[in-house]
């Protein structure tokens, strides 16, 4: 087999990579769609012009699908960073773009009102918002969302301390299929878990106002039938308002709910008919030992309880 001269390439490999650098469009779409949104990203997208074009083809830019990363990596203080927070911001600005109006489905973190204000302008269809731990995310881009994006069914706000009750409010009245909702706090029972990751002053951030966004819930969100509200700061007031104006609900998550105790959880989701899964508490934390001996207790709970799957 002959070597071509002064390429030490031969015939065969030089048909090779020729015929890969001639696949059709529709061939490269095919051969795209088999890989994961990270793969796409990390591997085709730069081998050559023509491949980065098919990469942005609308097909491939439904989903924005940055969570699976996020969930299998450990917790890095540069996430925190205004840098990264950009690198994201421009990924999905990028993906909305190419999309042409068909992204259907944003899982990430660490966005911020720039990417979701082009997001609500720019995505009709968007069914599914997922955009944990974005702390410069704020009621000003979630409205955008609510009047634009009435189509979306599932929303995950978890840890993100600048969305206020007033957000839940307007997707409540101008998105009337959403089913799934997550507000997620961070552990602030023992946040030092959190220590020298998340910033101090975010972590002291922690919204307090708990029944005011049960109550907003409960009036605007009859149809949820997935609530998670991990470490909220509700009353049993406010739980029993979600029971009541949430008659439709399946699932609700209210590990780390401090304020709540097992009859108050029972009472006030007796009359749930369609209730089939209730996650409670599951602790109780003496007021004289809360300050004085908080960090040994909880040494007791992450062993009986595995407090480990809450640690983001």
């Amino acid at each position: 087999m002959e070597c071509k001269e002064g390429t030490g390439e031969t015939d065969a490999e030089s048909v090779l990579i020729s015929d890969w650098a001639e696949l059709t469009h529709e061939c490269l779409l095919n051969i795209l769609s088999r890989l994961t949104f990270e793969q796409r990203w990390t591997g085709p997208m730069f081998v050559c012009k023509p491949w980065l074009n098919a990469c942005k083809d609308p097909s491939l830019n439904s989903v924005f699908d940055l969570e699976t990363r996020f969930d299998s990596s450990s917790e890095s203080t540069r996430w925190w960073t205004p840098e990264f927070e950009r690198r994201i911001d421009s990924m999905l600005r990028s993906v909305i773009t190419w999309s042409n109006g068909n992204l259907t489905q944003i899982l990430t973190r660490h966005c911020s009102d720039l990417s979701l204000n082009f997001a609500a302008q720019r995505c009709p269809n968007l069914q599914v918002l997922s955009i944990k731990s974005s702390p410069r995310v704020t009621d000003a881009s979630m409205a955008q969302i609510a009047y634009h994006c009435r189509n979306l069914k599932q929303l995950d706000i978890s840890y993100c301390y600048e969305i206020s009750h007033e957000s839940l409010s307007l997707i409540g009245r101008n998105c009337p299929n959403l089913k799934i909702l997550k507000r997620n706090l961070m552990n602030w029972l023992d946040p030092s878990q959190h220590v020298g990751i998340v910033p101090d002053e975010y972590l002291n951030a922690c919204p307090q106002d708990g029944d005011t966004e049960a109550a907003v819930i409960a009036k605007f969100m009859p149809q949820l039938e997935h609530l998670e509200i991990r470490f909220s700061k509700l009353s049993a007031k406010g739980l029993g308002s979600i029971c009541e104006g949430c008659s439709q609900l399946e699932h609700l998550d209210l590990s780390g709910c401090a304020n709540l105790t097992s009859r108050d959880i029972l009472n006030a989701t007796s009359n749930l008919k369609d209730l089939k899964e209730v996650k409670k508490p599951n602790f109780y934390i003496p007021r004289s030992v809360f300050h004085t001996e908080r960090y040994g207790h909880w040494r007791l709970y992450d062993e009986r309880f595995q407090t480990d799957v809450f640690r983001i």
